[in-house]
């Protein structure tokens, strides 16, 4: 594959033999959302996104996908504004490593990445932001430039965490995405150009987004909603939230008040979580068909 071919397009119903409301998701980003490098599109990270999410919440999942393969944050808004039109009830963005490769400063990327997230959540869509992976694990890239690579991606996942949440969305680290696990594992979890995921990478992805997601559409078990202290989950300001997140490989990051105030003394209150990543079933292939009973067909419903 080419870095001018497109992916496998993931868009298309998933658990269509499942009942309740139709979940609507639209996948944003760059070509880690898009799943560049793998050939079938279950392989993608659309498809267990939206394999996974049908599963574990019972109900059918109809996702879009906008992403493009070399997108950079000043890409978002375009994607926003293609997306908005299907009225999507979540939108999940995975976007940093081009910024970091075409050397966009940081300051610059994040403005970028507000406007998309604040546009969407003006428009009441839920939005999780996979914050940009760790470049330093990149076999190709050798030192010294490997340490300025992870530094340079860990200082970019920490300012787009703030903007995300400031912006009134979650974030979720990528970290572990080509960190710990591709570390020990690079012939296994990178894809045969030695930088992008491969299609077990691809899964290890959508294993870190999925609870976040789930948790951003109200649809976590009764006994995930409250933080866990044991588990290192709890109340902190943003800006040190942000830096734990960056460290720590899929540490989901939102907003929160406290004493009824959103903003302390050191800036905004945020809510650091550790999501339980659950077993993934059998990864679908879209339908592209409209099952029985779909969303467009309550609609039309609900209209007449």
């Amino acid at each position: 594959m080419t870095h001018s071919e497109r992916p496998p397009d993931a868009t298309g119903w998933y658990g269509r033999r499942r009942s309740g409301p139709a979940i609507k998701i639209a996948l944003l980003g760059d070509s880690g959302a898009a799943g560049y490098g793998v050939d079938r599109v279950e392989d993608t990270p659309g498809a267990h996104l939206g394999s996974g999410v049908s599963e574990q919440s019972g109900r059918r999942v109809y996702l879009r996908e906008f992403a493009v393969v070399g997108a950079q944050s000043s890409d978002l808004m375009a994607q926003v504004e293609a997306a908005l039109p299907m009225e999507p009830d979540v939108a999940v963005i995975n976007i940093g490593a081009n910024d970091v490769t075409h050397s966009v400063l940081p300051s610059q990327s994040v403005r970028h990445l507000s406007k998309a997230v604040g546009r969407l959540r003006d428009r009441g869509v839920d939005v999780v932001v996979g914050t940009c992976p760790d470049l330093g694990t990149v076999q190709p890239i050798a030192p010294p430039l490997k340490q300025v690579a992870r530094a340079w991606s860990r200082r970019l996942a920490a300012a787009q965490t703030i903007a995300v949440v400031e912006a009134g969305g979650r974030s979720v680290s990528l970290g572990s995405i080509l960190g710990p696990e591709f570390a020990a594992a690079p012939a296994v979890l990178f894809g045969p150009d030695q930088f992008h995921p491969s299609a077990e990478g691809y899964a290890s992805l959508a294993t870190v987004l999925i609870p976040s997601t789930l948790a951003a559409l109200g649809l976590i078990p009764p006994e995930e909603v409250e933080p866990e202290a044991y588990r290192g989950e709890g109340v902190l300001p943003i800006s040190h939230a942000a830096v734990a997140a960056a460290r720590t490989p899929g540490t989901e990051v939102d907003g929160t008040v406290v004493a009824g105030a959103r903003v302390g003394v050191r800036g905004r209150w945020a809510l650091l979580r550790h999501r339980r990543r659950h077993p993934q079933g059998e990864v679908e292939s879209p339908e592209t068909e409209e099952p029985v009973g779909s969303l467009t067909a309550a609609a039309s419903e609900t209209s007449a």
